[in-house]
């Protein structure tokens, strides 16, 4: 009762009260709004800056990367025109080439600026950086220690291109695969081998590269003849069908040099090896060689001159070929009183008598 009694006779909060605590309320944010509306405002106007000066130097770089590589491919379609376009410069070699050199440098490109901006945005924020910085490099090891292999063939493939190593259309001998290149990429690249498989070959994989396009090529035929033939109407013959071979076309724009008679390479008792070689455009060795040793065939038979392998032509009024040359020879099986008979004669059977 004596509760109740002093609960009825205290005063109750009246709306004055009420509203006074909340006019102190809106002052007191109004205060901290006017105290710090500059800061919002100042970090806000820095972060639309840098977003704003990020985006516009990222495109302005991109958008000359793609000048840049669209001029290499125009000039590489101007070259392919003329008559050693289509061997000296490759187009879709050169745009493959571009293209990839170009992707590599947009992607470092904005990498670059966008991952500057948002560090900088961060630190408007006034947020450590030091913390994240330390997780992101955990990372970056850790992703390097488990996609290792991803990224041997990615920058494997990025100093590759960037030195020209080889191209499409090059003939290469990569070790684990060799044939005519078809696709260059950053991570694999595509080989046609001679029976037409096609192989994919990691960059990663790739210790030595033997290219046999890039320079020149060098034609070698190896003329083997008996050792009782002239040499100087040996030298003649393959001189005159080189000849003939350097003035004709297409070959004379293949050939890059004179054909030369080396000399004798190799003197058997029953052969003698005469070298020719002669520099080509690369790339075109191999059908050089091909005509080269059809043509001096021909001026080999002209000159009556044989050579290893064929027939060997008889004189006049000379004796027949023996008919049992190719006989073979008795068996001393064939006497029934020859040794051999005798010892393969069964010994009979002993008789036993009373």
């Amino acid at each position: 009762m004596f509760l109740s009694a002093l609960l009825a006779a205290a005063p109750s909060p009246g709306p004055a009260d009420s509203l006074g605590e909340a006019a102190e309320q809106a002052g007191n944010a109004a205060g901290w709004v006017e105290e710090n509306w500059s800061t919002w405002l100042s970090t806000g106007l820095r972060i639309l800056l840098i977003v704003a000066v990020a985006i516009t130097l990222r495109y302005l770089i991109r958008r000359a990367l793609i000048n840049l590589i669209d001029r290499m491919n125009r000039s590489a379609q101007t070259v392919q025109g003329t008559a050693l376009g289509g061997l000296l410069v490759n187009a879709e070699r050169r745009r493959q080439r571009s293209e990839a050199i170009g992707s590599v440098l947009r992607s470092v490109a904005s990498f670059l600026i966008m991952g500057t901006a948002a560090l900088m945005v961060l630190g408007a924020f006034k947020i450590n950086l030091a913390p994240l910085l330390a997780s992101a490099g955990v990372a970056g090891v850790a992703l390097g220690f488990g996609a290792r292999n991803l990224v041997t063939d990615f920058l494997s493939g990025v100093f590759m291109i960037l030195e020209d190593q080889y191209g499409v259309g090059d003939s290469i001998d990569a070790g684990v695969a060799s044939g005519e290149v078809i696709e260059v990429g950053l991570r694999v690249t595509k080989l046609r081998g001679e029976n037409g498989a096609i192989w994919y070959v990691r960059n990663g994989e790739v210790k030595r590269i033997g290219n046999l396009s890039q320079g020149w090529s060098t034609a070698g035929v190896d003329v083997t003849v008996r050792p009782t033939e002239n040499l100087e109407r040996v030298r003649e013959a393959i001189t005159a069908a080189a000849d003939s071979l350097t003035k004709e076309e297409p070959w004379s724009e293949q050939l890059w040099g004179p054909v030369e008679v080396l000399g004798l390479d190799e003197v058997l008792l029953d052969s003698m090896t005469v070298r020719v070689s002669a520099k080509t455009m690369p790339g075109k060795s191999t059908g050089v060689e091909r005509e080269l040793r059809w043509r001096i065939k021909r001026a080999l038979d002209d000159a009556g001159i044989s050579m290893i392998g064929t027939v060997p032509a008889q004189a006049d009024g000379g004796s027949s070929p023996d008919p049992t040359a190719g006989m073979a020879a008795p068996s001393a099986y064939a006497s029934a009183t020859s040794p051999q008979s005798l010892a393969a004669t069964p010994i009979p059977p002993a008789t036993l008598t009373k």
